[in-house]
């Protein structure tokens, strides 16, 4: 594998990112509307909400991370989530999700973040073996309310 580079997302990836910005929301058999995805887009060029970085290899972009800083209230540092992360099928296993990480844990040493935080599914066994390298696994168990969703 050649060498991959790890760079902030620009304006001109837009159409290389929504092909694989696809494939990732096909991986978790999900749909979003296209003006979803085009805000999403926006926003990562923006100087609020989300940031993200591709990874570039022979002038291909080959995968993606998506992150934000929040406040926390268990700090007074701010915290990141790392929300997105995919890498191309044809690659994955190579060190791209690795590298594209560590460049979110860089960006959020530099802005003074306390910690990094993301979350998968338990069946991504593959990105799991990842994750077990690269972080600690939470005790935590997330619950969520969709607003379309009755509970009760």
């Amino acid at each position: 594998m050649s060498d991959v580079k790890i760079r902030p997302i620009t304006r001109d990836d837009k159409a290389a990112w929504w092909g694989l910005w696809q494939a990732y929301l096909s991986f978790y058999e999900q749909t979003l509307t296209d003006e979803i995805s085009n805000i999403l887009f926006e926003r990562l060029l923006g100087e609020e909400y989300h940031d993200g970085f591709v990874a570039e290899q022979d002038g291909k972009l080959v995968g993606f991370v998506h992150y934000l800083f929040h406040a926390s209230t268990w700090s007074l540092e701010p915290t990141c989530y790392l929300e997105d992360l995919f890498v191309d099928g044809q690659i994955r296993g190579g060190g791209v999700g690795r590298k594209l990480i560590e460049a979110v844990y860089a960006a959020a040493d530099e802005s003074g973040c306390s910690n990094v935080y993301w979350h998968t599914h338990d069946h991504n066994t593959t990105a799991r073996k990842l994750y077990d390298r690269v972080g600690k696994l939470s005790n935590f168990v997330r619950y969520e309310k969709r607003k379309w969703e009755d509970t009760i």
